[in-house]
């Protein structure tokens, strides 16, 4: 019979991105079996909302040397204190502490790769390589599995655990129509706008100018029409780029078709208001969140074809890939889709939340975790 796991996963925050989503995830469903969970954090919106079953350390992590020598030191306390026989590390920083940590305690380690990470020099390269030293290596999806052997030892042995999101808080069963027709009336639109949402922080990568040039492009094909195009999105302190985007509206004379919105707490309202969601990001998402999230909803969804767009959507089923880092691609999909039927929308929304009930839910993510955690103790 397996030990009872004891888990302590550590992040540097807990905001609202994939990695901390999928953390939250892990965390409350290790608690709700009855065991031990844990997180440690410097900070973040999630911890609001987290379970109260899951205990939070808030403690600074950072990739800054004194922190990672420090943290070893408290991630030790930690281990002996909870008697935790899991850590779990989301992060090269933190991951260089909980590493010397397990190995001076004998616990053992997981790492999930978030991202791709840069290999701009040996020394970076072997920075990142602390996330392939763990007892067992977690790659999100097909692309950072082929990322992972193609840049590192390519006889590491990687557990593939897909991501997965709350099907059931993204259903579109959740929202009532009322809600839809209020919350256009409040951003007056009309029922008879075709409204475009990029949904995500602000931030270059993510493709927030590709989206708004694809509008101009749109624009002087004179094939904007009814089509109107939402950003939201929180800058996080990237005033300077947010400005950038505000400025390239303003100077092509589209803020009546273009508005960057805060974030709503409401996501999957965001979504059920809009006719089509958009992922535009220029590099590569490690598992392409937003795509799910819109299949879930049961609405289209148009993304970049790189990264992790590429497994969870089927093109021309559950939704459209253009080619990434091109306005002019992105701007043709966009008017075409909205040409279509109100009908062949609905029918390729349906089969996108099927598509995620069979590949990508929270559950069946947190099942294959809590299996690997068992392997170990």
């Amino acid at each position: 019979m397996n030990k009872k796991i004891r888990l302590l996963q550590v992040i540097p925050d807990m905001g609202t991105g994939g990695a901390e989503t999928g953390c939250k995830h892990i965390a409350e469903y290790i608690s709700s079996t009855c065991e031990f969970s844990s997180i440690m954090t410097s900070r973040g919106s999630q911890l609001d909302s987290i379970s109260k079953s899951v205990k939070i350390f808030k403690w600074p992590t950072s990739k800054n040397i004194f922190f990672i020598i420090f943290n070893i030191f408290y991630i030790l306390f930690l281990i002996s204190k909870y008697k935790i026989n899991i850590v779990h590390t989301r992060s090269r920083g933190p991951a260089w502490s909980c590493y010397f940590a397990c190995k001076l305690s004998n616990t053992k380690l997981v790492s999930t790769f978030h991202g791709t990470y840069n290999f701009r020099s040996d020394i970076k390269k072997f920075y990142n390589s602390i996330m392939i030293r763990s007892d067992r290596v977690i790659a999100g999806s097909n692309f950072i599995f082929n990322h992972i052997h193609s840049n590192y030892n390519s006889k590491i042995n990687i557990d593939l655990v897909k991501r997965g999101i709350d099907e059931s808080y993204f259903s579109p069963s959740q929202i009532q129509e009322i809600e839809k027709d209020n919350l256009r009336k409040e951003m007056g639109f009309s029922d008879k706008n075709f409204l475009v949402l990029l949904p995500g922080r602000l931030t270059n990568w993510k493709g927030q100018k590709l989206f708004i040039e694809s509008a101009i492009t749109l624009k002087k094909q004179d094939q904007l029409s009814n089509i109107f195009f939402i950003i939201l999105g929180d800058s996080q302190g990237r005033i300077q780029y947010e400005n950038s985007l505000r400025d390239l509206i303003e100077s092509n004379k589209m803020i009546d078709k273009i508005r960057i919105v805060k974030p709503m707490q409401n996501m999957p309202l965001a979504y059920a208001f809009s006719d089509l969601i958009v992922s535009a990001s220029i590099e590569p998402e490690t598992f392409g969140r937003v795509s799910v999230e819109a299949q879930s909803m049961e609405k289209p969804i148009l993304s970049s074809a790189i990264g992790g767009s590429l497994e969870t959507i089927k093109p021309e089923k559950t939704g459209w890939l253009f080619d990434h880092n091109s306005k002019e691609d992105l701007a043709k999909n966009i008017y075409n889709i909205s040409k279509m039927s109100k009908a062949a929308l609905e029918s390729l929304g349906k089969e996108g939340r099927k598509n995620v009930i069979e590949n990508y839910t929270k559950d069946k993510m947190c099942l294959k975790t809590l299996e690997i955690y068992q392997s170990l103790v």
